[in-house]
């Protein structure tokens, strides 16, 4: 219901979406791995709304939103994977551990494998942490591709920017795929299918 509420606040103040290929997801059995590119505050606030009436589902997320203000009450009631950032090789032990357990209890994750938030996309930086979670947790992955910049980062507070209601917000959910082998493939496919749909919604990508 919180992120019902944040998402009727910004169409308030004049925010417009476009939400697309949700019966990509709809129509799948169980649990799924939804993987997408990290744009702003505004797709962890939102999703859940989206997703949530038709896929019971959590975050993974870093440790320092589970105590921010406002949005503590929004993470805390996902029950996410919670990470440092500060070490690597325990943070994928907690994401694998943890995610396939959650998958296995029929819940989904959502994964955004950037370091960080950014306006502009660079396929470098985006990880295959959600392909090889779907593949331990033999579930399929959907992509998403999403322009959030409506939701600008905060010069003082990341977290806290103004909204620009000029710029129109995506998201598109594409088809659902197994993994295969070690996810090379996939994880190609999935950065190409962000790029086309940032391409199309003049986003922009590094590569």
């Amino acid at each position: 219901m919180s992120s019902f509420n944040a998402m009727r606040g910004l169409e308030k103040v004049g925010v417009e979406f476009e939400i697309t290929g949700t019966e990509n997801f709809r129509r799948i059995e169980g649990p799924c791995v939804f993987i997408g590119n990290h744009m702003s505050m505004l797709e962890t606030m939102v999703l859940p709304c989206i997703i949530e009436p038709y896929k019971d589902t959590t975050f993974v997320v870093k440790k320092s939103l589970m105590d921010y203000p406002v949005f503590r009450y929004l993470m805390r009631s996902r029950d996410p994977i919670v990470v440092s950032r500060d070490d690597p090789r325990e943070d994928l032990k907690t994401v694998f551990e943890e995610g396939e357990k959650i998958l296995a209890s029929g819940r989904s994750v959502i994964v955004f494998p950037q370091k960080t938030r950014t306006r502009k996309f660079n396929p470098g930086e985006f990880n295959t942490i959600g392909e090889k979670l779907a593949k331990k947790g033999n579930v399929p992955v959907v992509p998403i591709a999403l322009k959030t910049d409506a939701w600008n980062n905060g010069s003082i507070f990341k977290d806290f920017g103004k909204i620009d209601p000029s710029k129109k917000v995506y998201f598109h959910f594409g088809e659902p795929m197994r993994i295969k082998v070690r996810g090379v493939e996939e994880h190609a496919a999935i950065i190409a299918f962000i790029q086309e749909h940032l391409e199309k919604w003049g986003g922009k990508s590094s590569g």
